[in-house]
């Protein structure tokens, strides 16, 4: 980083460093990325699944961001294990993965892309 970007970085509010970007930790994000085209086919489909998943016994109790991996799992649990198994989705993150999660499970489901 060069001197310049480290000095627009800083964070300054009444007179106190609230943020020093130098000093941050940069980590990257690595996931499968599988193409999705968002058509009414391919979330019609996607949301079948999905609906049938969020009723199954195994995971119509689970509360909460449980129920979200247990719903995705039963989807598409190569999907699941390729996108998400690494790197459980936490609670309060943004799920970045999920077109990919779709790419992924309208692929294996052979359809077209």
């Amino acid at each position: 980083m060069d001197l310049f970007s480290q000095i627009s970085c800083l964070v300054f509010i009444g007179g106190t460093l609230i943020i020093d970007c130098a000093r941050a930790k940069i980590t990257q994000f690595v996931f499968p990325e599988f193409p999705y085209k968002d058509s009414s086919k391919h979330e019609l489909l996607f949301h079948e699944y999905e609906s049938a998943c969020e009723q199954s016994p195994q995971c119509l109790h689970q509360k909460a961001l449980n129920r979200v991996r247990c719903v995705r799992e039963c989807v598409s649990p190569s999907c699941y294990m390729d996108i998400y198994q690494k790197d459980p989705l936490e609670e309060g993150e943004v799920d970045v993965r999920l077109n990919s999660f779709k790419g992924c499970f309208i692929q294996r489901m052979g359809r077209p892309r």
